[in-house]
């Protein structure tokens, strides 16, 4: 009797674990549609979206024990089960959108750059479910200016070959060249696909404002044409890429800047407008990043004016501006996705060829988990599309 009382607690507590855990993943499958709310991390809403593959089996099991310990439990089993279905059916869903984003985008990106050859397809779902890193390339670490570093690496099987300058981000306050605001795995993959990489430090805020970060990427940009011999690059063809505020410093540098050697940009997921920046951050539950532009133009809007717009990639665009690819994750909290939309609005009102490719499962930061994710999968794939088209 007192074995059976033991077993019939014990399938209790297994069938209410099993119904938190429904509701836990349920809860979590809903980043993959929802912005995180700003009171919890928000690197949990990039990790999320972009593992939710890896993810689905979990309402399965849960399922599944639901089922098997259902007699007599109609309600609490029945719940469960619909948790699970829903989770289930959410955490397929990022790669389900990037199977049929990868379905339009040669199209999309045909009309923007030109025709294309890619190396890679948009998306594979068995290279996310078995991810598989680049195989790393050799770095050579310089100094460029000031005390500042670059990692370079060189393009393998051509010389010379086109250069991307990577510009990390970090809210302009930290970050560096290597896994801190960037990662290395598309450096690596640009440097197995014939074109060089230099990954570069500037200097932060609040020790430098702007535009220092400028002055250091432009200095970048003249070291590797000095050195262009010697490092086996061609000093007319430049690509910059930046993340988050390397996506604001790419930009903002290459349209006030016209250097005809700089082929296009490459903007993940870039703050273009600062006064929109400061003014969102008003709103509730947005995140406020005041702070750090404060520290990074030297004051506010109404103090520090001309830093703020000569910082916006969107107020500076011209007709001379360089042809631009822009990512973009729907969910992202942290660089609003309007901020995206302003400046392809922007280059398109003045007949730049553009693309913004936007990922509505995806949020900030959204390549930083791994090289095979979804996210990823869509952004090597149009890097790939772009930079074959602009360096020609």
């Amino acid at each position: 009797m007192k074995a059976r009382a033991m077993k019939s607690l014990l399938k209790a507590a297994v069938r209410w674990s099993l119904l938190f855990d429904g509701m836990v993943i349920a809860a979590l499958s809903l980043l993959t549609v929802f912005e995180i709310p700003a009171c919890i991390w928000w690197e949990v809403g990039f990790v999320v979206s972009e593992i939710a593959l890896w993810l689905s089996p979990l309402p399965v099991c849960f399922a599944l024990g639901a089922w098997l310990l259902r007699r007599g439990h109609p309600v609490i089993t029945g719940i469960t089960l619909g948790l699970c279905t829903v989770a289930f059916m959410l955490l397929l869903k990022p790669s389900v959108q990037a199977r049929r984003l990868g379905n339009t985008l040669p199209a999309q990106l045909a009309a923007a750059f030109g025709p294309a050859t890619p190396t890679c397809p948009p998306f594979s779902i068995t290279s996310a479910i078995f991810p598989r890193s680049p195989e790393p390339v050799a770095i050579e670490t310089m100094e460029y200016s000031k005390s500042l570093l670059l990692d370079f690496y060189r393009a393998v099987g051509r010389s010379p070959a086109p250069c991307v300058v990577v510009v990390h981000g970090g809210s302009w306050v930290s970050g560096n060249r290597l896994d801190d605001g960037t990662k290395r795995w598309l450096n690596d993959w640009m440097a197995r696909h014939g074109y060089a990489v230099a990954s570069i430090d500037y200097r932060l805020a609040p020790q430098w404002i702007w535009p220092a970060q400028r002055e250091d990427l432009l200095a970048a940009i003249a070291f590797l044409r000095a050195h262009a011999s010697k490092l086996g690059i061609d000093p007319a063809r430049f690509v910059l890429l930046g993340r988050s505020a390397g996506g604001q410093m790419v930009t903002a540098t290459a349209y006030w800047k016209h250097d005809p050697g700089i082929r296009g940009i490459i903007a993940i997921y870039p703050p273009t407008d600062f006064r929109m920046t400061w003014e969102s951050a008003t709103h509730r539950g947005n995140l406020d990043h005041r702070l750090n532009l404060e520290w990074f133009l030297g004051g506010t809007p109404q103090t520090a004016s001309a830093a703020y717009d000569s910082a916006s990639g969107a107020l500076l665009v011209n007709a001379n501006a360089p042809p631009t690819l822009i990512l973009q994750g729907d969910l992202d909290i942290n660089v609003f996705k309007k901020q995206s939309e302003l400046l392809a609005d922007k280059l398109a009102a003045a007949h730049v060829p553009h693309a913004l490719v936007s990922l509505p499962w995806a949020a900030h930061a959204f390549d930083f988990v791994n090289f095979n994710t979804p996210s990823s999968q869509i952004e090597t794939f149009a890097v790939d599309w772009f930079l074959s088209t602009v360096t020609r």
